[in-house]
């Protein structure tokens, strides 16, 4: 198996609520190691780049203004076939789907409010951990 890094979100809603912690340590009771975190207010440039594949979608703008609303903790976590662990641990996307254990199950709110985001591929991992983060803030 290969070590990989992905890109993850802890969301408006999950910060709100302080639950910064509570997630990191399911992330890393699951093998994944932070290698890279900070806690930013994300900008509406930052955000609308960031959700630019969603941008035709009738969601779009509710994302982005939830998304600036209070302030995120991005993250690069190392590890084991890293991107997907990371999906396996975050869980479905609609919580009442999401498997128990889960990020989603345990602290979700709804489909919108789902605490976390994290990669759909090695290759969207690098994009993502390229637009918050530069070379010399990953400390493996």
């Amino acid at each position: 198996m290969a070590v990989q890094r992905t890109f993850s979100i802890i969301k408006p809603d999950a910060t709100n609520r302080n639950l910064t912690g509570a997630i990191n340590a399911i992330f890393e009771k699951n093998g994944l190691r932070i290698v890279a975190q900070k806690r930013i207010e994300m900008t509406q440039k930052q955000a609308e780049t960031f959700y630019a594949v969603h941008s035709e979608r009738p969601f779009f703008g509710e994302l982005v203004e939830f998304m600036t609303s209070a302030p995120v903790v991005v993250q690069v976590l190392e590890g084991e076939n890293a991107v997907l662990k990371h999906r396996e641990v975050m869980g479905a996307t609609n919580p009442a789907e999401a498997a128990e254990g889960t990020v989603r199950k345990e602290f979700a709110l709804s489909i919108g409010e789902n605490s976390v985001h994290g990669s759909d591929s090695e290759e969207n991992a690098a994009i993502e951990i390229a637009q918050f983060f530069s070379g010399n803030e990953i400390v493996g």
